[in-house]
């Protein structure tokens, strides 16, 4: 066998936990359907969706953070700017309306205040030194990442230290939450959106350009040929892919995609479980929808359903890709970075009323204010994990190197 075609070999593919994944899809959509409902299955069913992407196309909005802050490399920020730009010439108009189908659908509409601010620059150092945002955390642990294991773990009891000083961060100052949908309408808003957009991926590349001569070809683009099923898949397969996606949950649960919810909630219930705390008796599970979740089983949860379809999902992409491997060996600095990071995540995702997902990429496609703010200050955050990584054993990729999240 020649060079190239050693290349364009793709490894076999992982047969049992393939079926073993693909058997809990199957027999989980059946359980919702018949114990919650069949549109809780279709949910469900998105999140496998969704998890397949994320895996095969590596989009986490973490290394794309990383490669422009350490290298200048722009391609992941490209990427980002071009799923939100389609995302909001799809979510507007419907969001304006109030309506798709005949069934109501609203954005995830936040607010803006100082909360957010320290939530959201917290939440950037720790997508750096856990490894993951949200959605690269869920697609990391499906693909077998063993580190990223210890990061959601962490990510799910900062999540519920943070419901636990609730009364807290809930009474620093803010405004209330702004949608500049219903604010300036709704051809003016997806005008200023695109422009920001457009504007932001010009200065990533003229930053790109000034630091490398040039525009720095994917490390994709050195990879075996794209395939569907296998992967792996441009970016842009992967962006389009989460827009719709993300659109068919909204039309689906009647609002947009979000994740961390479900770590506090399924951290809440494990205090219940092994008898350790009330979360009842906390103020931030007694707003009613809260309260609702936290009685209910986990199941009934759009967010957890969903978050499971993305793990399940993403261990599928993983064992057709031939590459579900798990290191059982975690060098001591890098699982302390995951320790800290996850907590960093989980307790800032609360304080920011969300994560990249809920208050950034679905935040923005919702038109809220506090999307911008989060981008902003979690931006800010993740420069500083960035430069703290080399510390915990971790470097930062140069043009060279392969793939993460």
């Amino acid at each position: 066998m020649n060079v190239s075609s050693q290349a364009l070999a793709l490894p076999a593919v992982d047969r049992r936990p393939l079926l073993a994944s693909l058997a809990a899809v199957l027999l989980g959509t059946l359980f919702l359907w018949s114990q919650v409902s069949g549109k809780q299955a279709l949910i469900a069913l998105v999140g496998v969706a969704m998890g397949v992407s994320l895996y095969h196309a590596a989009f986490g909005f973490t290394r794309g953070w990383r490669w422009f802050v350490a290298d200048r490399r722009g391609d992941g920020l490209r990427a980002q700017m071009l799923i939100l730009a389609l995302g909001v010439l799809l979510f507007f108009p419907v969001l304006a309306s109030g309506s798709f189908l005949g069934d109501p659908v609203k954005g995830l509409v936040s607010p803006v205040g100082l909360s957010v601010v320290l939530g959201a620059f917290l939440f950037g150092i720790g997508m750096q030194l856990g490894g993951g945002c949200a959605s690269g955390t869920l697609f990391a642990v499906g693909g077998g990442s063993t580190r990223m294991i210890v990061t959601l773990l962490f990510f799910i009891v900062g999540s519920v230290l943070a419901t636990a000083n609730f009364d807290w961060w809930s009474k620093l100052p803010q405004f209330a939450p702004v949608s500049v949908i219903q604010l300036w309408g709704l051809l003016p808003a997806l005008l200023v959106n695109l422009a920001v957009f457009g504007l932001i991926a010009w200065g990533v590349t003229v930053a790109e350009k000034r630091h490398h001569g040039r525009l720095v070809a994917s490390a994709r683009e050195t990879e075996t040929p794209a395939s569907l099923l296998r992967g792996p898949w441009p970016l842009v397969w992967g962006g389009v892919a989460l827009v719709l996606l993300n659109f068919a949950t909204l039309a689906l649960a009647g609002r947009p995609w979000g994740i961390t919810s479900a770590f506090a909630l399924w951290g809440a219930k494990s205090l219940v479980l092994t008898g350790v705390a009330d979360p009842a008796a906390w103020s931030f599970w007694q707003v009613p929808t809260q309260a609702k979740a936290l009685a209910a089983p986990f199941w009934a949860d759009v967010t957890s359903v969903q978050d499971i379809g993305i793990v399940l999902g993403a261990l599928a992409a993983a064992c057709a890709a031939g590459k579900f491997a798990p290191v059982w060996q975690i060098p001591p600095r890098q699982l302390a970075a995951s320790v800290l990071g996850g907590l960093l995540l989980g307790y800032g995702s609360r304080l920011a009323y969300g994560c990249n997902i809920g208050a950034y990429f679905s935040g923005i496609l919702s038109g809220s204010l506090h999307g911008w703010l989060w981008l902003v200050c979690a931006f800010a955050g993740s420069a500083i994990g960035v430069h703290l990584r080399p510390l915990f054993g971790m470097q930062n990729e140069k043009v060279s190197d392969s793939r993460g999240c």
